[in-house]
């Protein structure tokens, strides 16, 4: 067909070298078509069904959307539309807010556990359930504040969520199999499921989350989304996501920590030598080579604060100002203070802590203040009962990866 076309055109009154200049120039005209449309961005919505199309799409494979602090703040639970998502995998079909129904969904426990058991969702199911709302952060929020910016998703501050669990905790599931944990368990390790030819991704915690990890079988009162793990997910409160496993297939209690790939030298930050929490600065710019013995993993999140009202750039009427936002940190001591400033850092007055959704979840907060008509900067930090707090500069803590940022966030605003 090939051959008659080019016949015919010749057969009009064309000849080859006439031909020939034509087909080149819409061959270049076809190609830099194409290239518009393969430069054009999809949206959200049009990445992962369901997801509102105001998400930012920093990564369609694997995906990577970023919520906004407009639709944050629109919501004291972040639905399954505004809800950020940070996938290092991608499970072909699961792209999607809907449920992934596979009621015979397997997911294996062994290792340091007597005995080693195998237990389906719909056992899971039937199992006395546990519900816990917590805040759901990438370890990695934060990250384009670094200076210079690190390596990575360039998150601001979307990478954060708030929403409900229900599933049946690692302790009930234990006794329910009437398993034991062996002498020298310190870690549980994860392994994602790899159906559909996905990457295997394997993640560890230290064994104290058996207090409080669950494995989750929905998300604000429905069952878990596909594209957020569905239909078993591990949540452990109070700690980053990246250890969140989704999709999770198997659950091992092991003696040590998982060497594979997502565990070193992915996600990890640099520590003093020989202690395991103190973070070390690393010279910004620098490298670092991060191993077991020098680093630690991003497990629990650490102290942070966030203004919802006014946002950067906003024009408030009105010398009164309700200036609202969030605090969280990992769960483990309350968080007793938050204070604003309005002077660079000057002086610092306490907010209003309005209430929280439970240990693992944000505080709300509220700083009435009383501005001259013009342009003001406010200020927020946060600091709980064992004294931990954020730095006013957050490039102290700089890292090459860019994790785990809590610098003192600013917003500029507008009185009139």
């Amino acid at each position: 067909m090939e051959k008659q076309g080019k016949e015919s055109l010749l057969s009009a009154g064309m000849d080859r070298r006439t031909f020939l200049k034509k087909t080149a120039v819409t061959g270049a005209a076809m190609g830099l078509m194409g290239m518009g449309m393969a430069q054009q961005q999809p949206t959200a919505d049009q990445v992962v069904r369901g997801k509102n199309a105001a998400l930012k799409v920093l990564s369609s494979r694997p995906v990577v959307l970023e919520s906004t602090l407009e639709l944050l703040r629109a919501e004291r639970i972040t639905s399954k539309a505004n809800l950020f998502v940070r996938n290092n995998i991608d499970l072909p079909g699961f792209n999607t807010t809907e449920a992934m129904m596979q009621p015979s969904w397997v997911v294996e426990v062994g290792g340091l556990v007597d005995p080693p058991f195998r237990i389906t969702v719909e056992e899971l199911a039937r199992l006395p359930q546990t519900e816990v709302t917590s805040v759901l952060q990438c370890s990695g929020n934060g990250r384009s504040f670094f200076n210079p910016r690190p390596s990575g998703n360039p998150w601001t501050y979307g990478g954060i969520g708030q929403v409900t669990w229900r599933g049946v905790s690692l302790k009930t599931l234990l006794e329910a199999k009437g398993a034991k944990l062996k002498e020298g368990a310190r870690f549980i390790t994860m392994n994602a499921s790899t159906q559909g030819g996905a990457q295997p991704y394997e993640k560890s915690y230290p064994i104290f989350v058996l207090d409080t990890a669950l494995l989750a079988l929905s998300m604000n009162g429905e069952p878990l989304p596909a594209v957020h793990g569905g239909p078993v997910r591990l949540v452990a409160p109070g700690t980053f996501g990246t250890a969140n496993v989704k999709w999770l297939a198997k659950l091992e209690f092991t003696a040590n920590e998982s060497p594979g790939n997502e565990q070193v030298p992915r996600y990890r930050v640099a520590t003093v030598p020989g202690w395991n929490i103190p973070i070390l600065p690393t010279q910004p710019g620098s490298r670092y080579n991060y191993t077991l013995e020098n680093s630690r993993s991003n497990w629990g999140a650490n102290i942070n604060s966030f203004i919802l009202f006014p946002l950067e750039g906003q024009t408030v009427q009105g010398r009164r100002v309700e200036v609202r936002g969030i605090a969280w940190n990992d769960g483990l001591s309350p968080i007793e203070s938050i204070e604003v400033s309005t002077n660079g850092g000057t002086s610092w007055r306490r907010a209003l802590i309005e209430g929280n959704s439970g240990r693992f979840g944000w505080y709300f907060w509220v700083a009435p203040l009383l501005l001259s008509a013009g342009e003001h900067q406010v200020m927020v930090r946060a600091t709980d009962a064992v004294g931990r707090t954020q730095p006013l500069d957050g490039n102290v803590w700089w890292n090459e990866r860019g994790y785990e940022w809590n610098g003192v966030m600013r917003v500029k605003f507008k009185v009139t």
